[in-house]
C-alpha cells in the first residue's frame, strides 16, 4: 500500500471513531415545582370616620394585619349563611379590601354593630371578578378587630379572639379560659336542666294522678 493510501485509511479510522459533533443534547427530566400563589400584603378599611381610610401593611403591623385579613379571607369560597337584615338594623358600614402589592383582589362590607350579631357582605363585583353575592354571619370579634385598627367602636374586652364565621366555635388558646368558670357555668347549666326536667315531671305526675282519680270516680 502506498503511503497515501495509508494516510487515508487512517483519516477515515479516526473519523470513525469520533464522537458525533452534533449529538442530540441531553433533556433534564426535572420538572420544576408550581409556583405558591401570591400572598395578600396589605388590607384597606374605608368608612365614615374621621380619615375616612385605615391602610395597614402587613410588613408593618403584621399581627393586626392578620387579625383583621382573618375576618374577611374566609369569606371569598363560603357559601352565604344568612339573608340580607333590615336597613334599620345593619348599623354603620366598613368596607375592606384585601390588596396584593397595589393590586385589589377582595372587597366585603361589614357590619360590625348589626342587631343579632356582626354582619358582613360580599358583593358580586369583586376586583379579582364576578363573584355570587351574599350575607353571612360575621365573626364575634369583628367589631373589636375594627376598633384595634383605629374605627371609633366601643370595647369590647371580654370577646374570645379566633372563630369562625357566626362567632360558632372560636379557637382559644391555651391558657385564655379559666377553668374554674368554666366548670361553674357547666355546673349552672346542669342545675338548670334538673330543675327543668324536674318541673316536667312534676306536671306529668299530676296528670297521671288526676286521670287516675278521675277513672275511680267513674267505677
Amino acid at each position: 500500500m502506498s503511503a497515501t493510501g495509508m494516510l487515508a485509511a487512517a483519516v477515515a479510522l479516526s473519523a470513525g471513531l469520533a464522537p458525533a459533533a452534533h449529538a442530540a443534547p441531553r433533556q433534564d427530566s426535572t420538572v420544576e415545582a408550581p409556583k405558591a400563589p401570591p400572598k395578600p400584603t396589605t388590607v384597606q378599611i374605608a368608612g365614615k370616620f374621621t380619615g375616612g381610610k385605615i391602610i395597614i401593611q402587613q410588613t408593618e403591623r403584621p399581627e393586626l394585619f392578620q387579625r383583621v385579613l382573618s375576618e374577611v379571607n374566609w369569606l371569598s369560597g363560603a357559601a352565604p349563611t344568612t339573608t340580607k337584615p333590615k336597613a334599620d338594623k345593619l348599623g354603620p358600614k366598613y368596607t375592606v379590601t384585601v390588596l396584593i402589592k397595589d393590586k385589589a383582589t377582595q372587597l366585603y362590607d361589614l357590619y360590625p354593630m348589626a342587631s343579632g350579631g356582626p354582619r358582613a357582605y360580599r358583593p358580586a363585583k369583586q376586583p379579582s371578578g364576578k363573584k355570587a353575592a351574599g350575607w353571612f354571619y360575621g365573626r364575634l370579634t369583628m367589631s373589636e378587630s375594627l376598633r384595634l385598627s383605629g374605627i371609633p367602636l366601643k370595647e369590647k374586652p371580654d370577646v374570645v379572639s379566633g372563630g369562625i364565621g357566626g362567632g360558632i366555635g372560636q379557637d382559644v388558646e391555651n391558657g385564655e379560659l379559666d377553668p374554674i368558670a368554666v366548670g361553674s357555668d357547666v355546673l349552672g347549666q346542669m342545675r338548670r336542666l334538673l330543675l327543668i326536667n324536674g318541673a316536667v315531671l312534676v306536671v306529668v305526675l299530676a296528670g297521671l294522678g288526676g286521670v287516675a282519680y278521675l277513672i275511680r270516680r267513674r267505677v
